[in-house]
């Protein structure tokens, strides 16, 4: 696959909150997200970050250009410290046709221990269209003694 070819062409690669896919395929986009700020709270707080699970919807939009044929897309996290984790996948089809297009629509749940930037690669038959960063910050929160009245 070479997009030199005449694509395909990546049109949005994005993180958000939720998609609504209407019935002629028109999506919609809710919170677009490109950080997540974990909060601890109290004694359990430390200086390192727990794992912590984090949910959101990844949405990455093709236009096939003259290209045609089945290919998996793939999504694939890297951690600040450069450690791969494992890879969300569907497979596409894709219909050649200059203005066609494919959407892919996939959720992602994963647990993140490290805070910093993660890069999501997005590779279609193995090639990478783009990278995705999504930072994960940590904050300890301390607890106010109680005021008195």
């Amino acid at each position: 696959m070479s997009t030199q070819a005449g694509g395909p062409y990546l049109q949005a690669a994005l993180f958000c909150e939720r998609v609504l896919q209407e019935n002629d395929g028109v999506l919609t986009i809710v919170r677009v997200i490109d950080r997540f700020t974990v909060q601890v709270r109290g004694p359990q707080a430390s200086d390192a970050l727990p794992p912590v699970p984090i949910g959101f919807t990844a949405v990455i939009i093709l236009k096939t250009g003259s290209f045609e044929g089945k290919y998996k897309l793939t999504l694939t996290p890297v951690t600040p410290t450069k450690k791969e984790l494992p890879a969300a996948s569907v497979d596409l089809l894709l219909e050649g046709g200059e203005d066609r297009g494919v959407n892919a629509i996939l959720p992602v749940q994963m647990l993140a221990n490290e805070e910093g930037v993660y890069w999501f690669e997005v590779k279609l038959a193995g090639q990478i269209l783009t990278k995705i960063p999504l930072r994960l910050i940590y904050q300890t929160v301390s607890q106010s003694p109680p005021m008195a009245t």
